[in-house]
């Protein structure tokens, strides 16, 4: 199986009824709470990459199952994140098409020293 953003969202929003009368609304006043909440999801993302080697998260079964939870955990947030800002899939998508061809055009390195170079002059 492989979602689409909007499979996801429609989750999302599914998640939220279920819970809805023990949740904060899915508005913009609540979009920096999701994503405060996406990035403790995160750190626990990092803490499983701490504690655990390279080795655990690619071969032993339950490290694994708990490191991709995590990550679901994090696109959940994302999600409630894009969906309080009311950003729908084909907008993100859009912009993640335009935004991604940019990023095949960039010269990273060269931006990096220039940026590098543009600091150390200040």
């Amino acid at each position: 199986m492989d979602l689409k953003i909007s499979e996801m969202m429609v989750m999302q929003e599914e998640l939220y009824q279920a819970n809805k009368d023990n949740w904060s609304p899915i508005v913009p006043s609540t979009g920096k709470s999701k994503l405060l909440w996406m990035i403790e999801e995160v750190g626990e993302v990092i803490s499983i990459i701490k504690k655990k080697s390279e080795e655990d998260i690619m071969n032993d079964p339950i490290v694994r199952e708990a490191f991709v939870e995590e990550m679901a955990d994090v696109m959940m947030y994302y999600q409630d994140v894009l969906r309080c800002y009311q950003v729908s899939s084909e907008e993100f998508s859009n912009v993640y098409m335009k935004k991604h061809q940019r990023n095949l055009e960039r010269h990273f390195k060269q931006e990096h020293a220039s940026y590098l170079k543009k600091m150390a002059s200040k």
